[in-house]
């Protein structure tokens, strides 16, 4: 049963054919990890609050910056020096007292990705390197957990649904898309090329709308596709990405059976 501050607060979900009432009580149900508080980070969470998700987890080492605020839209200056886990948590409470928020203010490793990921429905990944995305990506094959991926650089970026069952088969992992880690050096990060401050808000919000279809179990899951936006022109690309059955993790006969970290090639 829904209390009278629920009825009021999810009232334009409820009455929402596709939702509904049944659909409203699936999201408050349901358990999220998120990788990443910061531009990615901050939309997806706040609308994973304010939908209703049940528990929300949060992993993040970082500190909030001044130099976060231009696009990290969680997080206010009266936060600067705060660690952004708990930054987090005070605002999707002070959003949504029903979500429960879990934090994990640490690096993710091999040592705890898995068990992190374990106890969640879905995991969505809006870290900013590439190690990090590669150790997320295996440990959700690994676990067998879905997962959303999304990734900006200066005016573009791209989301796509990992590790997922849709009409066309199972969808290719990150691994499929880019099977090795780029050599260090080679791609800037956003510190050093810069990123277009509503740019986070604009994919985040996407890998957002994502996870509550997803949840909900209605429309299409983006798996198998890569959709990238150029925010310059505001266009969007879809690129169909089979599953390789050659990958070393996903794949037919996969050779990576446990997990490995990476050098930080992007801080």
């Amino acid at each position: 049963m829904f209390t009278k501050a629920q009825l009021d607060r999810y009232a334009r979900h409820i009455i929402l054919p596709g939702v509904g009432a049944a659909g409203q009580r699936k999201l408050l149900e349901s358990k999220v990890l998120v990788i990443g508080a910061g531009g990615l980070g901050s939309p997806i969470l706040l609308y994973l609050a304010a939908a209703g998700v049940g528990k929300i987890g949060i992993i993040d080492f970082d500190t909030v910056d001044l130099t976060n605020l231009q696009r990290q839209i969680l997080h206010a200056t009266s936060d600067v020096g705060k660690a952004k886990v708990v930054s987090a948590k005070e605002s999707l409470e002070h959003l949504n007292p029903d979500v429960k928020v879990e934090t994990y203010q640490e690096h993710l490793t091999s040592q705890n990705a898995r068990d992190t990921v374990r106890t969640y429905d879905l995991v969505i990944d809006g870290s900013d390197n590439f190690p990090t995305r590669y150790l997320v990506n295996d440990a959700c094959v690994l676990e067998n957990k879905p997962l959303i991926y999304g990734a900006i650089s200066q005016f573009e970026g791209q989301r796509s649904f990992i590790n997922v069952t849709t009409v066309k088969g199972q969808s290719p992992c990150y691994r499929c898309l880019f099977p090795t880690p780029p050599k260090p050096g080679t791609v800037l990060s956003c510190s050093e090329a810069g990123v277009f401050g509503v740019l986070p808000g604009v994919v985040g919000s996407l890998m957002a709308t994502e996870a509550i279809k997803f949840m909900l179990g209605v429309g299409e899951a983006l798996g198998g596709t890569l959709l990238h936006y150029d925010g310059l022109y505001s266009e969007m690309r879809r690129i169909t990405v089979k599953r390789n059955p050659s990958c070393m993790v996903c794949g037919d006969t996969p050779s990576l059976v446990e997990l490995v970290d990476y050098d930080l090639f992007c801080s």
